[in-house]
């Protein structure tokens, strides 16, 4: 139910776009969330924009270089990725809770996930 693409290669200090489509309805009902995933690390939260107000919250790791978008009309949430570093490196998947759900850090609390889309941030 969750489709993400955007991922692909790109040198330090570059940027991407990450674009994740949703097939559930109405779209604006949901809290969408980007999660991302190094090699032998744990899937860790990164961006989430609320479904009511769209009130947006990012990891620290991520703040102020990281920007979360959604577009209720094409049921699509971006996220924008300016100053990438080589640590952003991973598999970046899109998710949501159950509808109506709040924004949670926590993977456990998110019901819906998108394949990932591979980023690789090198020179």
């Amino acid at each position: 139910q969750l489709q993400a693409s955007g991922g692909g290669v790109v040198q330090p200090g570059g940027s991407l776009r990450l674009s994740c489509a949703a097939s559930f309805h109405p779209f604006v009902t949901y809290t969408m969330a980007w999660f991302r995933q190094a090699p032998g690390k744990e899937r860790e939260f990164v961006a989430a924009i609320s479904w009511k107000g769209a009130s947006t919250y990012y990891s620290d790791s991520v703040k102020g270089r990281f920007t979360i978008s959604r577009d209720n009309a094409k049921s699509t949430v971006y996220l924008r990725m300016n100053s990438l570093k080589p640590e952003d490196t991973a598999d970046y998947y899109c998710a949501a809770p159950r509808q109506f759900g709040e924004v949670a850090t926590q993977r456990e609390m998110y019901v819906y996930w998108g394949q990932g889309t591979q980023v690789t941030v090198s020179s």
